[in-house]
């Protein structure tokens, strides 16, 4: 294989790899953005007479219906707990590493292969630079 085919192959395969990552890292947004919503939204549940109950959000809560639910016999407490939203959270952890990771990965290649590029441009100029220069002095 040529080395300016395989130039153009491991670019290839470098913005795959860039392009996974920014995949990853989106994906990490969106769990964010969902545990954001289910920490600042408020909600509404249906309570066993059949009526709808509004409760507040997780975390603009101060001693309403979202910690104060089971001791005053409200619902609230047992629909939108912290694990879940913490559960979001931590999933997002690693795919927003592994999404850094190959985003990180996928652009210095590319960099990389850049100046290589460049490099060995500057070298054929040079060459020819110099073979020019050797025959006008001969």
């Amino acid at each position: 294989m040529r080395s300016r085919e395989y130039d153009l192959e491991f670019r290839a395969r470098s913005t795959r790899i860039r392009d996974a990552g920014t995949g990853l890292l989106i994906l990490a947004g969106l769990l964010w953005g969902w545990c954001a919503i289910l920490l600042t939204t408020e909600y509404s549940i249906e309570t066993r007479t059949g009526f709808e109950k509004e409760c507040s959000a997780r975390l603009f809560t101060d001693a309403s219906t979202a910690n104060e639910g089971v001791q005053a016999g409200d619902y609230c407490a047992n629909e939108r707990d912290w694990p879940e939203a913490l559960a979001v959270l931590g999933l997002s952890v690693p795919v927003a590493l592994v999404g850094t990771a190959l985003f990180t990965t996928g652009s210095v290649s590319l960099r990389l292969s850049g100046h290589a590029q460049a490099m060995r441009e500057l070298d054929r100029l040079a060459e020819k630079y110099k073979r020019e220069s050797q025959q006008s002095e001969g």
